[in-house]
């Protein structure tokens, strides 16, 4: 049976390159933003679903953060790292020098943001829902304007390509979570997201959480908080570490750390990724 995948959407988005990457046989669905997939997932509408989670320049994708922490029904299994070519184009018979807007996504904006700042001064820039979207955005705007997308947005809309590869940073990869209503059996190279928070600050709570892993030789890959949003100063803490959920050394860290914590939630364990995987 064809596995049902959903991507933010729509078609030519860097998400539906990693869509078509994880599952290229897949029946890929596009969705207007990152909770509507997360919902679709959780609901038993998709087999899974691919959203972008971080990216090398700019960070975490914090819609992407918050809908693994908030959202029941939902791990991360796999996921998914591509590289970023951003091109900028327009509606034909537009002149770069007439452009007053641009269109797209916030990430890829930030991370054109010198290029943009040098070459358009005076235009300016308009958050899309996506890379994609930002194509409609362009051609809907009544001041001449162009967008930032994906070479594969350009093979699939009739616009013309002003630049390429208009990124601040020629290194410059994104990694997707796919996600589903379960993660991923052990594979012996894996990884696990998790979030935690406590109810009363106190000196050394993550200095003890973090020495539980510590103590037993496990790596962590990456460490972040975000707002609780219901009060100021109080956060989440995202923690990424190798290893799979069910390793004894990895369950042991988890429980020792679940003991310390008011709130806890293993968001996945999941294969890291190898280009060869693709």
């Amino acid at each position: 049976m064809t596995e049902r995948i959903g991507y933010l959407g729509p078609a030519g988005t860097y998400t539906e390159q990693a869509a078509l990457l994880y599952a290229a046989d897949g029946a890929l669905l596009p969705y207007p933003t990152i909770n509507a997939v997360g919902a679709a997932v959780a609901g038993g509408e998709l087999d899974a679903g691919v959203v972008p989670i971080e990216n090398s320049l700019e960070g975490s994708v914090t819609f992407t953060l918050d809908l693994l922490i908030s959202q029941s029904g939902l791990s991360i299994r796999n996921e998914v790292v591509i590289p970023i070519n951003h091109y900028l184009v327009a509606p034909h018979g537009v002149a770069a020098d007439t452009i007053r807007v641009i269109y797209s996504h916030p990430q890829a904006l930030a991370q054109c943001r010198s290029y943009l700042e040098t070459r358009f001064p005076n235009a300016q820039s308009e958050a899309s829902l996506s890379t994609a979207a930002a194509v409609s955005d362009m051609q809907a705007s009544t001041l001449p304007a162009a967008a930032i997308c994906p070479q594969r947005a350009t093979e699939i809309y009739d616009v013309a390509v002003l630049d390429r590869g208009i990124q601040d940073n020629s290194v410059n990869q994104t990694r997707f979570a796919v996600l589903a209503r379960n993660d991923h059996r052990p594979t012996g190279h894996d990884r696990t997201s998790i979030c935690f928070s406590f109810t009363v600050d106190r000196p050394g709570n993550l200095y003890h959480c973090i020495g539980e892993f510590a103590e037993r030789n496990i790596n962590l890959v990456k460490i972040e908080s975000r707002p609780t949003k219901q009060a100021l100063g109080r956060y989440i803490f995202l923690i990424d570490c190798q290893g799979h959920r069910e390793e004894p050394t990895v369950a042991a860290a988890l429980d020792g750390l679940r003991q310390r914590v008011d709130m806890f939630k293993v968001l996945g364990s999941y294969p890291l990724w190898e280009p060869a995987n693709g």
